[in-house]
């Protein structure tokens, strides 16, 4: 294995972290999120090179995983983001998770869903602690769009938890 092989593994190690949450959240089925972690990691690969060093790796990453999600979920189209989702969607979800903080989580990742592409990309940004400028650079929006975008959809997503009987 040669040094760029060995400096690509330990970025995808050190970050993977990132990864599985935007497959969490553009994908609902664990082989669709297996797919698309391969697919992430493929383009990753594929631009290792064009990295230059002006931004922070990770928000490198993030722009690369996320286009790469967007593109993956648009190829699919077997389920339109206004889809409502499966009556059964709470049966399909991991049994094991029984404490409060994961039926939360659960909870989260179904309203998570119910937004457009762009929405669930600031709040995952957000949720990874990105500045306003981070985003923006990420999205290829001014800072400002991202700060009044981001108070929409945090209002978007309590709205949505909201309307289903839950509060937190």
């Amino acid at each position: 294995m040669n040094n760029k092989e060995t400096r690509f593994l330990e970025l995808i190690e050190q970050n993977k972290g990132i990864l599985f949450k935007i497959c969490r959240v553009y994908q609902d089925d664990p082989a669709d999120r297996d797919d698309l972690m391969q697919e992430m990691i493929l383009q990753l690969w594929r631009v290792f090179d064009s990295f230059r060093g002006e931004s922070k790796i990770t928000s490198w990453m993030y722009k690369v995983a996320l286009n790469t999600a967007i593109t993956f979920f648009k190829k699919q189209k077997r389920r339109p983001d206004n889809e409502p989702l499966p009556e059964n969607f709470e049966q399909l979800q991991d049994h094991s998770a029984e404490n409060n903080t994961e039926q939360q989580l659960a909870l989260f990742y179904k309203a998570l869903k119910q937004l457009n592409k762009v929405e669930k990309a600031l709040i995952f940004l957000y949720m990874e602690n990105q500045s306003s400028e981070e985003i923006a650079a990420s999205l290829g929006i001014t800072a400002i769009n991202v700060r009044v975008r981001l108070n929409r959809v945090k209002n978007k997503l309590k709205e949505l938890i909201k309307n289903t009987d839950h509060e937190y």
